[in-house]
């Protein structure tokens, strides 16, 4: 009867005692791991060199430049870990990475297994046609396969709205980007329906070799931000100071002017995030 007592004892006092935090290993380790996603342009992704670059990159790099001068340290490596949108969750709840640099929509199911920073765009989504195809309302699609990452919040919103509109339109899962920009110029598909802003850094992208254009509609909004775990609360502060006073100063224009300057202004939208995520100390 001992040897049981025993055992309950230490599994009760191993529970109470807190993991060490994300803070406390990169101190200790003066390395952090970072998640990217290889496509997902202009947020997240690798040249053929394979180092990774984008909006969310570059917002990430400027917390670990935050956390360097936090914790007093000369010197944070950088690992870099390829994910993709199947896994990226996984791999920040499993601890293969300490953040998500990509293109994360904060949702309140996603909250059960991960944690996000504060808000870094605000999205919404769309669709890529042929040149020669008008699609200003869902209902243009009627009849119509629309091509999608399977398993996203644009998954499920497009879904969602096909059937709120009452819109009788065929949805064909791809796994990539590339996957659904390929289908529809090969005529599999009529329509790829991602988040706005990455539709318009694709189109840019296969430009040379695939001629698409913007649908004039959305039907969903998307909040983005970093992806940490969840029960950190040290770590989400760390990341959420440096965001902070980014759009507090106005430095993260620089980084938008960078990506999306020639788009333009940053719209309402964005002014809102920068705004009102600009959190005073």
């Amino acid at each position: 009867m001992l040897m049981p007592l025993l055992l309950a004892i230490a599994a009760a006092q191993a529970l109470a005692e807190p993991t060490e935090g994300t803070l406390r290993t990169i101190a200790r380790s003066k390395t952090i791991r970072l998640g990217y996603l290889k496509e997902a342009v202009p947020f997240s992704f690798a040249e053929s060199a394979g180092k990774p670059m984008g909006y969310s990159i570059d917002l990430c790099q400027r917390v670990v430049a935050g956390l360097q001068q936090k914790l007093e340290l000369p010197q944070i490596d950088v690992k870099w870990v390829e994910v993709n949108t199947a896994n990226r969750f996984e791999r920040v709840a499993d601890g293969t990475i300490d953040l998500e640099c990509g293109t994360s929509t904060i949702t309140l199911s996603r909250q059960k297994q991960v944690n996000f920073s504060l808000m870094t765009w605000a999205n919404g989504g769309s669709f890529l046609v042929k040149p020669d195809f008008s699609v200003r309302a869902l209902a243009d699609l009627t009849g119509k396969k629309i091509a999608v990452i399977q398993g996203t919040t644009t998954d499920r919103a497009l879904r969602q709205a096909l059937k709120d509109r009452l819109v009788n339109a065929e949805v064909v899962p791809v796994k990539e980007h590339l996957d659904g920009l390929n289908a529809v110029a090969k005529g599999a598909a009529d329509a790829y329906a991602s988040d706005q802003t990455v539709l318009v850094g694709l189109a840019i992208a296969v430009s040379g070799q695939i001629q698409l254009k913007m649908a004039e509609m959305q039907f969903s909004f998307e909040p983005y931000g970093l992806t940490l775990r969840r029960n950190d609360p040290d770590f989400k502060l760390a990341v959420d100071e440096v965001l902070a006073r980014l759009y507090r100063s106005g430095q993260i224009l620089d980084i938008y002017d960078r990506w999306f300057g020639k788009l333009g202004k940053p719209s309402p939208a964005i002014f809102a995030v920068y705004n009102l995520a600009g959190l005073p100390e």
